[in-house]
């Protein structure tokens, strides 16, 4: 009887397919556990006080009281698995995407001026599409940190001379601005210069360079709030006077009595007073004052916490990156997330004028949810390159007899 012989296995081959399925089970870095892990839990949370700072109000106006949330989950359904998408994604890949979703988020920022946008409150910042309001400068933030850390980069030899720093940063960026502050919308304007700064600051440009736009930016600002003698009355506002209590101050006035009343440990979930149609936006830019009021400073602490551990994940991805695109990105992205959610929390506690800036992952807000979760996914994508250091296991270096 003949054997059939067999051909020899390809020991190339087998050792191949062994490395390609080992890079799909590559345990994940501390700083994408850090970085996904919060945003989960802020989003989360942020969800489940939509639900209680939303339901009261909607009761009384006869409307459902799970359609805030829902809405909201809709957008949190759509952005968690695209965050996770994202993550996957190459670095390369999220290169060549700069220049292409800066002019797509500035196209989209520039139809809040044609008949789809939306004016609410004096600001024009939202558009109306096929029933769908969206907030086109939310996207405008991430697609900014992007374009400027692929610009940087190809500079990077030259971040000593100022006009290889600021051509063509500055200029760009400050008519993607342009176009948000045309909405009169200081609050993101505000956010987006601070974007800017912080991926100059990240790419390594020398300090004296670093302060002239840091001058012109405070500048700009003081100039934009200076023009407007209605602004300008707002923002100098004294609310410890209680003669502004029904005009400029009645909002910030009744987000500091909301976290007052909540003390150490809260009245309890579901049980704020100022929801029931005194503290306006109280699901949106004044959410961290139902926190306070619902689970005192309890709850305050645990968001506070969370945005710290995200911060720390994301300062370890900055640091640790050998690739100046990742660590200019990553800052920029950083200082948007970080930075904002100081000044909304600064506004709630009085410490800063209202400026219409929601809470990261938790303001009731779908747009501004799925741009955060989508900078959150690439954070993830930066993460994956972090080398991840391994124990040697004991069975390592043992003598096999």
């Amino acid at each position: 009887m003949t054997q059939v012989s067999r051909p020899p296995r390809s020991e190339s081959g087998g050792l191949a397919a062994r490395v390609s399925l080992g890079r799909r089970f590559t345990p994940v870095s501390t700083e994408f556990l850090l970085i996904a892990s919060t945003a989960l839990l802020l989003t989360l949370f942020g969800l489940v006080m939509v639900l209680s700072a939303t339901s009261a109000t909607a009761v009384a106006n006869g409307s459902d009281p799970m359609g805030g949330v829902l809405r909201q989950g809709v957008f949190a359904l759509l952005g968690v698995p695209l965050m996770f998408l994202i993550s996957r994604l190459p670095v390369s890949f999220l290169k060549k995407m700069a220049w292409p979703a800066l002019f797509g988020a500035v196209a989209l920022q520039l139809l809040v001026f044609t008949p789809l946008g939306i004016e609410d409150g004096g600001n024009r910042n939202w558009i109306d599409i096929a029933g769908f309001t969206l907030q086109p400068s939310e996207f405008l933030k991430l697609a900014l940190a992007l374009w400027i850390a692929a610009v940087l980069l190809r500079k990077q030899a030259m971040l000593g001379t100022w006009h290889h720093v600021f051509i063509p940063v500055i200029p760009v960026g400050a008519l993607a601005i342009g176009t948000v502050l045309a909405g009169k919308d200081l609050g993101t304007a505000m956010v987006l210069v601070l974007i800017l700064l912080g991926c100059l600051f990240f790419s390594g440009v020398k300090l004296r360079l670093f302060i002239i736009p840091v001058v012109l930016g405070i500048v700009a600002v003081l100039a934009y709030a200076l023009s407007s003698q209605d602004r300008m009355r707002r923002i100098m506002a004294g609310c410890d006077d209680m003669s502004l209590y029904n005009t400029d101050c009645y909002q910030s006035i009744h987000g500091i009595w909301g976290m007052a009343s909540g003390g150490i440990f809260g009245l309890g979930l579901g049980n704020s007073q100022e929801k029931y149609g005194w503290l306006p936006a109280a699901g949106n830019d004044f959410i961290f004052a139902i926190v306070g009021e619902e689970l005192g400073l309890i709850g305050c602490i645990v968001v506070l916490a969370l945005f710290t551990f995200f911060t720390v994940g994301a300062f370890h991805v900055i640091r640790k990156t050998p690739d100046p695109f990742i660590r200019v990105a990553a800052g920029g992205i950083t200082v948007w997330i970080v930075g904002q959610a100081v000044l909304n929390i600064g506004v709630v506690i009085g410490v800063f004028p209202v400026m219409g800036v929601p809470l990261p992952f938790m303001s009731q807000g779908g747009t501004a949810l799925l741009a955060v979760l989508i900078a959150c996914g690439v954070l993830l994508a930066f993460s994956r390159t972090i080398p991840v250091v391994e124990k040697p296991s004991a069975e390592r270096g043992r003598v096999t007899r």
